[in-house]
């Protein structure tokens, strides 16, 4: 299997793809309840840890990311995500949060298991993502 086709890349995909205006807050509703499962297994500081590496990598390709600490605050955690999203046309916003989904899952996947990875994206987004995706992608 092909690292794209993976099934939690095709529930990235087809959770993005169900919210085409992307607007900053569309993908701040997308991160928190993935950071609120990821931070009751592993904490708050291995979910920052996590997702600071993930920003890291992203700036390769999207330098305008903004790197730095996230808020201690759960409403204002991605504060400063929202923020450089915003500044930014939807199409590269959209870009830089899919890279940002897919590298934070590359990385939780590579230390917990790609089972466990999905299944904490089910937990976060709904399981009815996750079939939708798998049935999308049986049918194309």
């Amino acid at each position: 299997m092909e690292t794209r086709d993976l099934p939690r890349y095709r529930i990235i995909k087809s959770l993005t793809a169900s919210h085409p205006e992307t607007g900053a807050d569309v993908v701040i509703d997308l991160w928190e309840p993935m950071a609120a499962q990821i931070i009751s297994i592993i904490g708050e500081t291995g979910f920052n840890s996590l997702y600071e590496r993930s920003l890291f990598l992203g700036q390769s390709s999207f330098p305008w990311l903004a790197a730095g600490a996230l808020s201690p605050q759960a409403y204002q955690r991605f504060a400063a995500l929202k923020t450089s999203l915003e500044a930014q046309t939807p199409e590269q916003a959209s870009a830089a949060n899919s890279l940002l989904l897919f590298t934070f899952t590359d990385i939780l996947a590579s230390l917990i298991g790609e089972q466990l990875t999905i299944s904490i994206l089910r937990s976060a987004w709904g399981d009815e993502v996750a079939d939708r995706a798998i049935k999308e992608s049986k049918n194309g």
